[in-house]
Parts: structure tokens; C-alpha cells; sequence
């Protein structure tokens, strides 16, 4: 699945991407977002592949937007003015929409992005396949010390604004590091952990339970699931349900 942020001052521009988006199997909306700053501040806790963003904002533009980040994820521009074209692509993008955006031309970008997606997490699993084959914990620092944490053993994390809580399986009480949840998801394997909450990020192999749009764990821990990730979750869900009944 492909993370993808919308910024756009224009709430009907938003809701028209955001309907596009949902239309496109591949791709997920993790956040619409009305200016710069607002962006910059999903970024920072979000993991995002791709941005579909307006040039033309009040504030900060988009090639200005784009410009600041010091590791920008791919960008589709979207405007309403052609002029701007060239100004886009001076700063990479992987296509440029203008307005009005017919669901053709989107999803003529969207593939674009698919391929580019595809090109880099090739290379990246090449290179991780000769770095290191057998990743199978993490290391993190708490209080003073470094803690060695099997992958495996990790039920599940908590974000506490600059913290993280890492709740392990046989430990009374959750590991605390001063770590970002986008550090920590970025260094978990997608096949097994998912982001099910704003706040919470989940070991898909310790899910034993889902009641009510919430994860149970021990059966006195409820994990919400959050607006956001509940199709993604779901979709999880139903691709290993067995006995659908009528």
C-alpha cells in the first residue's frame, strides 16, 4: 500500500483527491491537509510515500514546501494554473496535475508513482537482503542503558507525544525510549506491523482478538482503532477470514 498525503487550501479539491485516492486499490490517504505547515507537521509523524500537493497556496507554496523538507517523499503537483509547470518539475516531481483533475489523468499519475514506488523498494530490499538477512530485533536506548528488543517479542507500541512505550511479552512494564513513532515504524517489517491508530502500532501476529473497533490484548487492554487505518486494518482482516456467514 502506498501512503499518500493531499495538501490543498481548496476543501472541494481535497474532498475530489480524496475520492479519487479511495478509487485507486493501491493507494491510501493517511491525511488531507489545508496548508504547508499543516504538512510539515503529518510528515513528521506519519510515514508518507507520496504527497499530491497544490503549487499555488497562501503562506507557503507548494515547491516551497517541498523545497524545505530535507528527505521528501515523491510529489505529484496539482494546480490550476499551467504556468507553474515548470516550476514543478524543477524540483523532481513524478507528475503535474492541472485543475480540473479528471480520475484519467489522476490515475495516469498514480501509476507514474506506483512505478517509481516499486523502482525504490526493489533497490532498498536488495540492498537490505545484502546488509544484513537475518534482522531480527532492535535496539534502543532507555533511561541509560541500550536494550536489545527481539522484533518478535513486541506486542505492541504506544506514541507518548516525544516517547514511546514498547510493550514486550513477558516484561510486567512497556519499554520507554525517547523515539518518534515514524523512527520506530520505519524500522519494523510492513509484513508484520501495522499503524491501527494514531497513537498505537500493532504486531499483526499478536492480534488474538477484535471487538468493537478495538484491538484486545490480554483481555484488559483495549487498542482503538483509529478512523484513519481502520480500512487498511480491516482489509488485513478479511483477506484471512474464514467461515463468512450469510
Amino acid at each position: 500500500m502506498i501512503r499518500c498525503i493531499i495538501v490543498d487550501d481548496e476543501p472541494l479539491a481535497v474532498a475530489q483527491l480524496e475520492k479519487y485516492v479511495a478509487r485507486v486499490p493501491f493507494l491510501q490517504n493517511v491525511c488531507s491537509c489545508s496548508c504547508a505547515s499543516e504538512a510539515a507537521e503529518a510528515l513528521e509523524k506519519e510515514i508518507v510515500d507520496v504527497m499530491f500537493v497544490d503549487i499555488n497556496m497562501p503562506d507557503m507554496d507548494g515547491v516551497q514546501l517541498v523545497r524545505s523538507l530535507q528527505d521528501p517523499p515523491m510529489v505529484v503537483f496539482t494546480t490550476a494554473y499551467s504556468e507553474y509547470a515548470i516550476e514543478g518539475f524543477r524540483v523532481d516531481a513524478v507528475a503535474y496535475l492541472l485543475k480540473p483533475i479528471g480520475f484519467e489523468d489522476f490515475l495516469k499519475a498514480a501509476n507514474k508513482v506506483y512505478e517509481m514506488y516499486s523502482l525504490r523498494k526493489g533497490v532498498q530490499a536488495s540492498h537490505a537482503a545484502e546488509e544484513d538477512a537475518s534482522h531480527d530485533c532492535l535496539f534502543v536506548k532507555s533511561d541509560y542503558r541500550v536494550l536489545r528488543v527481539p522484533i518478535d517479542s513486541i506486542k505492541y507500541i504506544e506514541s507518548m507525544s516525544e516517547y514511546v512505550r514498547i510493550f514486550v511479552e513477558g516484561k510486567a512494564k512497556p519499554i520507554v525510549s525517547l523515539l518518534s513513532m515514524k523512527k520506530i515504524e520505519e524500522s519494523l517489517p510492513e509484513s508484520s506491523f501495522m499503524r491501527v491508530h494514531r497513537s498505537y502500532l500493532v504486531n499483526l501476529n499478536k492480534v488474538k482478538e477484535v471487538s468493537k473497533m478495538r484491538i484486545v490484548y490480554d483481555g484488559d487492554v483495549y487498542i482503538p482503532i483509529g478512523e484513519m487505518y481502520k480500512e487498511h486494518f480491516f482489509e488485513y482482516i478479511e483477506k484471512r477470514f474464514v467461515g463468512k456467514g450469510k
